[in-house]
Formats: structure tokens, sequence, C-alpha cells
């Protein structure tokens, strides 16, 4: 038998290397490209249009937005680009400060609902039993009522008031992202990495906190993006309803109301509607994008489309 019949083929000490690179490379080539997605854009687009307006509101608006200084019910104009209301306030001073009421809350109040339904749906999914039983019929009973109606029963329970309209949207949505983290909890925990870390010695809070809830992260990002854009139409609900954010001050849904009395000057609703219709479009786009991009099976029915 030759020397090159014997001896074993020669391997690319860099094939390996190149292997184990390519598959992250090209996830990030994939995930890039659902990002590119027009809707991923529109939303990045509006996102960020929003953000700077509340930032730079005092900048941006031409008035106070509580000051009447000007001639009631005046359509839109030159100087008044959006009109004036019943009482002579500037419309687009007010939709413009408005942007930092309706953002800032509704991000809070995800972060509220998000954080404490995750905490007891992890709980009830990791050490089921009766702590699980007991937490998810908590759960049954605030999903057997519709959300609007709760929230409204607690808000007028509170009293009408903007912090109080924030605090009742968080009582009712915080069983949503429960019932998904349990879940995804149950799911995890039978893997054998955490029955490897619970066998070296773990406790079950080390294991449930370390091992168990990160990955559970992405779709509770995706689900609290998404829910983004429903904090921002509860809210302005309540406060169309008069149970949330209270005159005079420039809050989107409480104009909204406002223009609904008078339905023959348009532009008094008709813009702090346009603003939250992009605002809640906005966040919507974003969760779908990201739903695509943290779920390879929908990034590739994507790709397939293309």
């Amino acid at each position: 038998m030759s020397a090159t019949e014997a001896d074993p083929p020669e391997r690319d000490p860099d094939a390996t290397g190149d292997r184990a690179t390519e598959l992250p490379a090209a996830r990030q080539r994939k995930l890039r490209g659902v990002w590119k997605q027009p809707l991923a854009i529109t939303g990045y687009v509006l996102i960020t249009f929003w953000i700077l307006v509340a930032i730079f509101a005092d900048v941006i608006a031409p008035a106070d937005p509580l000051a009447q200084a000007f001639a009631r019910f005046e359509p839109p104009s030159r100087e008044n680009w959006f009109g004036t209301d019943g009482v002579g306030r500037d419309v687009f001073s007010r939709v413009v400060h408005g942007a930092r009421i309706s953002l800032p809350l509704a991000v809070m109040l995800v972060a509220l609902a998000g954080t404490i339904g995750s905490v007891l749906g992890g709980i009830a999914g990791y050490f089921g039993g009766r702590v699980d039983s007991f937490i998810m019929r908590m759960v049954d009973l605030f999903f057997a009522f519709p959300t609007i109606i709760l929230a409204m029963a607690v808000a007028a329970a509170l009293g009408p008031d903007l912090r109080n309209a924030v605090l009742a949207i968080v009582v009712v949505a915080w069983p949503t992202y429960a019932r998904v983290v349990r879940g995804l909890v149950l799911s995890q925990k039978e893997m054998d990495y955490v029955a490897a870390t619970r066998l070296l010695g773990a406790s079950s809070r080390r294991s449930l906190a370390r091992d168990v809830m990160p990955n559970v992260g992405g779709p509770v990002m995706v689900l609290a993006t998404l829910e983004l854009g429903n904090a921002v139409l509860l809210l302005a609900g309540l406060s169309f309803l008069g149970l949330g954010a209270r005159p005079p001050s420039p809050e989107w849904g409480a104009m909204v109301s406002d223009g609904a009395r008078t339905f023959d000057r348009w532009w008094v609703g008709t813009f702090p509607g346009l603003a939250i219709l992009t605002v809640v479009m906005a966040f919507n786009f974003l969760g779908d994008t990201l739903r695509d991009a943290l779920d390879p099976r929908t990034a590739r029915a994507i790709r397939g489309r293309e």
C-alpha cells in the first residue's frame, strides 16, 4: 500500500473554525434581512420621530399648550398649524406635548406589568403544584372580564387621575405576561441543562433566575413591544372616558374626547387621533419584526415569499 493510500487525508485546521463561525454569521445576515423589511423601517422612523418630538417638545411647540392665547375654534392656518380648540389653545402645541405624557407612561406601565407578570408566571411554571394553581386561577379571574371594562372599574374605584389610570392598566395587563411566561418556563424546565444545574447543587430560586428566565426573554420582549401599542390605546381610552388625564392636561385621549363633542370642528380630534394611530402602528410594526427576528420559522417564511 502506498504512503498516499495509507495516510489519512489532511484536514484544514481552519475548517472547523470556519464551520463554527458560518452559522452565527449566516444567522446575523438573516436577522439583518428581517430588520430591513418595509414595516420594520416604517416602525423605526415613526418611533424615532415621536421620541424626538417628546424630547424637544419645548423647542418644537410654538406656544404654551395650556395658554388660551388664540381665538376659539380657529381652523388650521399658518399661525396655528393644527388649529385651536374650544378655549383658544394651540392644538399643534398640545399634540407635541402630549407625546411627553403618552410615551413615557406607556413604557412605564408595560415595564411594571411585564415585571410582575413574568415573576409570577415564572414561579407558577417552575414550582407547579398549589402555587401554580393559585396564580393561574387569579389569571383566569382577570381574563374573565374584558380588559377595558376591568380597567374602567379599577380606574373609577381609584378616582379619575392619570396616575390611577396607569395603575388600573397595570392591574389588568400583568396576567397576559404571566400566562405566556408560565408556558415558556414549563417547556424550559424540562431541558437537560436545567436538570444538570440542579444536580450540581443549585437551588430552585437560582436555577429559575439564572437558567430558565433568561431563555424566555425573547418572547417576552416581543410581547412587551406589542403591548406598548395597547398601552397607548388603553391610556387614551380611559382619558377619553374621563377616567385618565384631567383638564387641562394635553393628553391625546382627552383631546380626542374634546373633539368628539364638536364634530363640525374636525381638527380638534383628528390630529391627536392621528398621533395615537401612528404610535400604535409603529409599536405593532416593531413587535412583528422582533417576532420574526427571534422566530426562525417565521423569518424563513418571509424570505420564502421574497
